[in-house]
């Protein structure tokens, strides 16, 4: 079975996967360093992680499968998942496949070392409605894809 990993720290969407996941049946896990409620969905498991830059990534890195779906924004624990053969969506309904995680890896060390001297400030541009849908859309979709490989 499909299984569900989110870097749910800073997910905006956690209601979202939530809403898709009961809708297949689908187990989902959301990895946090601690300051989230537990949720009270029992198809939800919550794991606190100690807290670290990367302890939650180590952890959804060390868990997710083949097939499974990983909900992030962190370009480096998209790749590991990808090298699983995970599925990784961003919380904007972008995916991130084998075919791009190297230009995402590249842009976010590129960003980080202008960010770094200065050159660029700022961060994304705020999260919307059309982004909220576009995330529903494609994880409904990834879903259905997932379910069928792992069959």
């Amino acid at each position: 079975m499909v299984e569900i990993y989110v870097d749910a720290d800073a997910c905006p969407v956690k209601a979202e996967v939530e809403r898709v996941a009961d809708r297949h049946g689908l187990k989902t896990v959301w990895v946090t360093d601690g300051g989230l409620r537990p949720p009270r969905n029992p198809m939800i498991r919550m794991v606190v992680v100690d807290q670290g830059a990367d302890a939650a990534d180590d952890w959804i890195a060390a868990h997710i499968q083949a097939h499974d779906i990983c909900i992030c924004n962190d370009i480096p624990l998209a790749a590991r998942c990808i090298e699983k053969d995970a599925h990784v969506l961003r919380p904007n309904g972008e995916p991130i496949t084998k075919a791009s995680v190297g230009m995402a890896l590249a842009t976010r060390n590129l960003m980080q070392d202008l960010r770094d001297q200065g050159a660029v400030s700022g961060g994304p541009r705020p999260f919307s409605q059309k982004d909220r849908s576009a995330f529903l859309n494609k994880l409904e979709t990834l879903v259905q894809a997932a379910e069928r490989a792992k069959s």
